[in-house]
Order: C-alpha cells, then structure tokens, then sequence
C-alpha cells in the first residue's frame, strides 16, 4: 500500500480495535504497522523515544531512527521534579542497599518493610486521614479501588472528563455508571435526583485536577450535592497533590472540603516523581481494600528503593519546600505569554497547560515539528479527547529557566501563525 493509498483511506485509532470479518486475531496489528510504516503523520511518530540523561528541564532524546538531540521538557507529569531532589535521591539509596532492588512479594504476604508502612502512615497524615494504603501502580489503584468498593447493586457518578482508569474502574465494578457533562454542576444534581430510593450505595467520582484540561473540580458544590442526595465522594488528586492548594495539599484544599471528602485517590508518579498510587480514608475502608482490592492483594509490593525516595518527598510536601510557588509563578508566565499570542488554553488552574489546535492535521504536523525543534510537548487527541477538541498539552516543570520558557513559548508561538492557529 502506497502512501498515496493511505492518505486517502481512514486511519482513525478507533478502526483498528475490532477484528473485521474474515480477518484472523492478529490481522488488525499488521493494518495498523503498514499505516505507521507509510510515512503518513498520525500522532504516533514521538510515542517511545529514549531519554539519554536523568529527567531535567533539557533532556536529550534518541529518535526512532536514531537521530539524538535536545529538547526543552514541557511534557513531564513530574512537575517539581523532586526524583532528583539530592535528599530524595540519598533516601532511595540508602534503601535500595538495604533492601536490593525489589521486595519480591505481594504486600499482604511477606512483600513490605517498616518503610512501606511508614509512607502511609505519612500519607494519611497529609490528607488527615485515619489510615491509607499504597497500590504499586497509579492505574492499578483506581481499578483496585473503585471495583473492590462498588458492585451492581451500586451506582457511580463521573465527570465525562475523569481518567480512563477510574472509567476502567467503573466497569470492573459492575455498578450502574452515570456520566455528567465536564463540570455541568446542575447536570450532576438532575442525576442525583433520579436515582431510586432504594439504591444506597452511591458514589461521586471526579478528578481533582483534569488531565487534558488542567482545571479543579467544582469541589465544594460537588460536596454539598453529596450530602443532600447521600452520596460518597472519592477525587483522583493525580495531578494535584503537592501542586494546588494553599499549602500543596490538592484539590481539597483549594476548595476548603479535606474533611468532606470519602476516598482521597492520588498518584505517587506526577508530582511526588516516582511510581505507585494510594487512597487515604477511614481506617477500616483501608482495611477492607487491603483484602478486596485485586490490584494490591495479587501485585508484588513498590520496591522498598521507591518507598524510601517518597518517604522524603512527603517530608517535602508536608512542610511546603517542594518548589510548589516557583512552579505557579512559572506556568503563570508561560500562560500570560501564549494567551497574548492569541492561543485558546481553556481554564487551567494548574501547571497542565492546553493549548488548543482544533485541527488533527496541523496537530500532527505541529507536534512533529516542535519535537524536532527543540521543544518537547504532549498531543492530545482521540480517544483522550475528542478530535475537534485537539491539543498540545505542556507541563510546566519547576526547573525551567525563564529562559527556557521564552524559547519554547517562541517556537510555539511561530508555528502557530504558521498553520494560522493564531
């Protein structure tokens, strides 16, 4: 097949899922490697470069082919950067020479150490909690979560925009899901009113910071909604803990509800710059996931090198030292400078800044070229987000230099007038 022949043909991600009539199981795989393989730009090109040196504001990148450069990083979730943070550093040293490199059993069996235990334990204390649990992945803890505490006798409620795990979470439950519109708060309550009496298990779920769209949920309205129509509430922090909030506390925080919120889900690999997830909650909501949640009960436990390293970057959140100020002061200036360009950003309140392109073709193209420039961004577009909702989606790193941010900001901002985005 020609690129000619392709370029005319649909290549849309969602053609290539189902196996198609008369095809074998694997047919599908090879569709898909001649579309990559025609030359033809589908938003594919930068998924698995090499990072040559540990993460910092300019990181050297090995091409497909080969080619090493280096770019400015604007499409790491590590915002504060703290894995390389030398207090961190020396912490995940120290346990990995005691304990090697990993605990090679599941947590409830012979799997942890008093480091495993301690992390919780400063976890809880973070969100004022009374315990939590740690998941080895971020995935893996909404989908433990969610589908341990809810069943088809149950109902959840999300937000169109929540993550594709906590969707995935949803499903494995097999509770009845309800979808509002992305932050539509009466939308939310037309839901809540229908529901049948006599269905009691009720859960809200929401991000607390949007992935694609940096935004906080309307938390406290989201509250209130609960207790009037008896509903638990558990917010995904993934992108929120230790960035927003007066001291870095989360979403929660920002909306003064710590105290109303059920199940406190985070992430330990965006800001806390490492791997895992937790929920922090009532002692025996924790002790009930400890034992029902398939994700922690059958994965081997974070290795105790990992833990370590968290253990001093919860140090850095509780006394508010990770960076979180000179992080908002810098996304600040690369906002103000791209919207006096003329670029649509949406309503970020975060250090996740989208900037919004509309068209799949220039997209791609932009996307490309930007990479290959110097600067490296995320793209976003379908099944993310829908097709003409589009974007490139930057995260601000604590790291970069004003310097670093006017070159970016620069190039993005002529390749914009370019493809006449702005």
């Amino acid at each position: 097949m020609s690129i000619l022949d392709i370029d005319t043909v649909n290549i849309k991600f969602e053609n290539f899922i189902k196996t198609q009539q008369g095809e074998d199981l694997f047919e599908k795989t090879k569709r898909v490697d001649r579309v990559l393989k025609s030359g033809v730009l589908t938003g594919n090109e930068a998924l698995g470069m090499v990072s040559l040196n540990k993460l910092s504001q300019v990181v050297k990148l090995r091409e497909k082919d080969g080619f090493c450069h280096d770019v400015i990083m604007l499409g790491s979730n590590s915002y504060l950067n703290v894995a390389n943070n030398p207090k961190v550093v020396a912490a995940a040293k120290k346990a990995l020479e005691k304990f090697g490199v990993g605990m090679g059993a599941v947590s409830n069996y012979a799997g942890i150490c008093d480091l495993h235990r301690t992390l919780e334990e400063k976890i809880a204390k973070f969100y004022n909690c009374e315990d939590a649990i740690v998941f080895p992945s971020g995935y893996g803890t909404n989908i433990g979560v969610i589908s341990a505490l809810c069943s088809s006798e149950d109902i959840i409620i999300n937000d169109s925009a929540n993550h594709a795990s906590i969707y995935d979470g949803c499903q494995l439950s097999g509770a009845q899901i309800k979808v509002f519109p992305h932050g539509n708060i009466n939308y939310l309550e037309r839901i809540l009113d229908r529901i049948p009496d006599d269905i009691q298990g009720r859960l809200i779920i929401t991000d607390g910071v949007f992935s694609m769209d940096g935004d906080i949920a309307r938390l406290d309205k989201i509250t209130d909604l609960a207790k009037k129509y008896n509903c638990k509430v558990m917010v995904d922090d993934a992108h929120g803990i230790g960035i927003v909030g007066k001291t870095g506390k989360g979403s929660s925080e920002h909306y003064n509800v710590r105290d109303k919120i059920d199940l406190n889900v985070g992430m330990l690999s965006k800001g806390p710059g490492a791997l895992g997830g937790f929920c922090a909650a009532k002692k025996e909501i924790v002790q009930y996931l400890r034992l029902y949640a398939r994700t922690y009960f059958f994965s081997t436990a974070l290795p105790a090198s990992v833990v370590g390293g968290l253990i001093e970057v919860f140090n850095l959140f509780e006394s508010d030292t990770a960076g979180r100020k000179e992080l908002m002061d810098k996304t600040k200036y690369l906002i103000e400078k791209l919207k006096k360009a003329g670029f649509e950003l949406g309503q970020t309140q975060s250090a996740i800044v989208p900037v919004m392109i509309y068209d799949e073709k220039k997209l791609f193209k932009l996307y490309q070229e930007l990479r290959l420039e110097g600067v490296y961004v995320n793209i976003v577009t379908y099944p993310a987000v829908r097709r003409k909702e589009c974007r490139l989606r930057l995260c601000v790193m604590k790291d970069l230099s004003y310097k670093q941010l006017d070159e970016a900001s620069d190039l993005i901002i002529k390749k914009g007038r370019e493809y006449e985005i702005i």
